[in-house]
């Protein structure tokens, strides 16, 4: 049976990382590292400074206004890391074939972008993306509950009704969408990458050595996951949108984008008690979390462990007590 990675902890890390494309990401107090399994079959690691220790901006250690910038900080870091695995994951060799086979619109954006070419088209990739997310999760979600209104003995103008249907409407959204990506078999493999980062991370902090065989025990699951980070947002924003008005759609919107600082920086101090505590409280507090993540961390195979090891060596500190959470 898999151990729990808050089972009598040696020290409570603030080491996090991301999955990437047969890969994983790391961030440590000063440095931060990539490991991915190339198509030969070996582990290629990179590492960069980071400065997440004592000597960070003020606010990024400012409460409830360190969320939102650590947030977008690590979206930075994680896109950047996504797009360099992904190319990581073409052959040199299947690289010149594919030049010799372009045609002349292709060559042209060749010679014209070069290795640029590749990061542009993450970035539509990405603005296309963001376009998807807010029909989903902002004008899908009224139009239901109008609908629903309409056709049910729901009162109207129950603000916090309203804003707790929306919650329940967002968070089924994202339990379909995450259950579906799980399917697909690259998804799923990130997704295992996923569950090898948060094992060695849990390893690290009970004081196992990193070996495959140690990081295996443990379990997959973690309270300062991203995806218990993302649950907690859409909770907490069902009690602070509950005072918007529901009349103008578009002026809705503009106080939630104004709101969004502070609901990101309230779901974060969350994560962090969560993080650094175990008791009745935090345990409540991160359940959700934890059940999302049966849908977007699996279990990894022995091969991703070792990539996860490889990525996580990197940044630990010399003194446990420099990476403290």
């Amino acid at each position: 049976m898999a151990k729990q990675p808050r089972e009598n902890p040696k020290h409570m890390t603030k080491i996090g990382g991301q999955a990437l494309i047969e890969g994983v990401m790391m961030k440590g107090a000063d440095t931060g590292a990539m490991a991915c399994r190339l198509p030969n079959g070996e582990i290629d690691v990179e590492t960069w400074k980071e400065n997440n220790g004592k000597n960070m901006p003020w606010y990024r250690k400012c409460p409830f206004l360190r969320g939102s910038f650590n947030f977008v900080l690590s979206m930075k870091d994680g896109y950047r890391c996504l797009t360099k695995s992904a190319e990581k994951q073409v052959p040199e060799d299947e690289d010149e074939e594919d030049t010799e086979e372009m045609n002349r619109f292709e060559k042209w954006l060749d010679e014209k972008l070069g290795d640029k070419l590749f990061g542009i088209i993450m970035s539509i990739g990405m603005v296309v993306g963001i376009a998807v997310a807010i029909g989903l999760f902002v004008f899908l979600p009224k139009f239901l509950i109008g609908q629903l209104i309409s056709h049910t003995a729901i009162p109207d103008n129950s603000r916090f009704v309203r804003s707790l249907l929306e919650g329940i409407i967002k968070i089924a959204i994202f339990l379909g969408y995450m259950a579906c990506t799980g399917m697909m078999k690259d998804i799923r493999r990130t997704y295992e990458y996923h569950g090898a980062e948060h094992k060695t991370i849990a390893c690290y902090e009970a004081g196992d050595p990193l070996t495959v065989e140690n990081v295996r025990k443990y379990t997959r699951f973690h309270p300062r996951c991203g995806t218990s980070f993302l649950i907690l947002v859409v909770i907490v924003s069902v009690f602070l949108y509950s005072v918007l008005p529901w009349g103008s759609i578009g002026l809705r919107v503009l106080f939630k984008l104004l709101l969004l600082p502070l609901v990101m920086g309230i779901s974060y101090e969350l994560l962090k008690w969560c993080g650094r505590s175990d008791n009745i409280a935090t345990r409540i507090i991160r359940q959700p979390g934890i059940w999302v993540q049966h849908l977007t961390v699996f279990e990894p195979d022995d091969s991703m462990i070792e990539v996860a090891i490889a990525a996580v060596t990197p940044v630990l500190p010399e003194d446990p007590e420099d990476g403290r959470w």
